[in-house]
């Protein structure tokens, strides 16, 4: 009967530790470490890469509040450049943040994702216009209507964002970056409850 009891004890006790284990993020396939320290980019503690183009990008956009006060801080945001249809989704994201002088609220970015993300019967004028009617309802310049100079900025804007996505390797989107030195694997996650312990754990790592 005691061996029993100790045996009992012994396999809750390793059931204990596997519950625990479980709880701390694992390199590999929580998150993964940069190839380069991003922090010198001066990027905000967490910064969310992603794209307007991107399906779960624009589902993770819907959780972002939630993350936000899960982590109990904002989010930053960077657009990837990885091909022309995100260059052109990286023209108007920044297009808003360089006239708002700060990334858009939540709720311009769900008609932004909208727009860039409308359905395969909807048009371009239609598309253009849903993008128009994003900056012009907020008093902004749509971005097909910048002057020279604020194309200039643009493209310093996106040049900045091509230079921190490269440096840091980031080949997938929505992901997170935490400290500049950690990058969040969002698919080895099952909720974004899990998502934001990996990210509370990272900062304080």
């Amino acid at each position: 009967m005691k061996k029993m009891i100790t045996l009992f004890l012994l396999g809750a006790s390793a059931l204990l530790a596997g519950c625990s284990d479980n709880t701390v993020p694992v390199e590999g396939e929580q998150y993964s470490k940069l190839p380069a320290n991003l922090s010198t980019f001066r990027i905000p503690q967490v910064t969310e890469v992603f794209s307007l183009n991107c399906g779960h990008c624009g589902k993770m956009e819907a959780e972002i509040p939630k993350l936000e006060s899960l982590i109990d801080q904002s989010i930053g945001k960077i657009h990837v450049t990885f091909n022309e249809s995100a260059q052109i989704g990286a023209m108007i994201y920044y297009a808003a943040e360089m006239q708002l002088g700060h990334k858009p609220d939540h709720q311009m970015m769900l008609e932004l994702f909208s727009a860039v993300q409308m359905g395969d019967g909807s048009t371009i004028a239609q598309r253009k216009a849903a993008i128009d009617n994003a900056f012009q309802s907020r008093n902004l310049i749509s971005p097909y209507n910048l002057n020279e100079e604020q194309q200039a900025q643009l493209f310093q804007a996106i040049q900045l964002a091509d230079d921190i996505t490269t440096q840091g390797q980031i080949s997938s989107v929505p992901t997170f970056i935490v400290n500049g030195k950690y990058q969040v694997i969002t698919s080895g996650h099952q909720n974004v409850d899990s998502i934001a312990d990996t990210i509370n754990y990272l900062i304080k790592k």
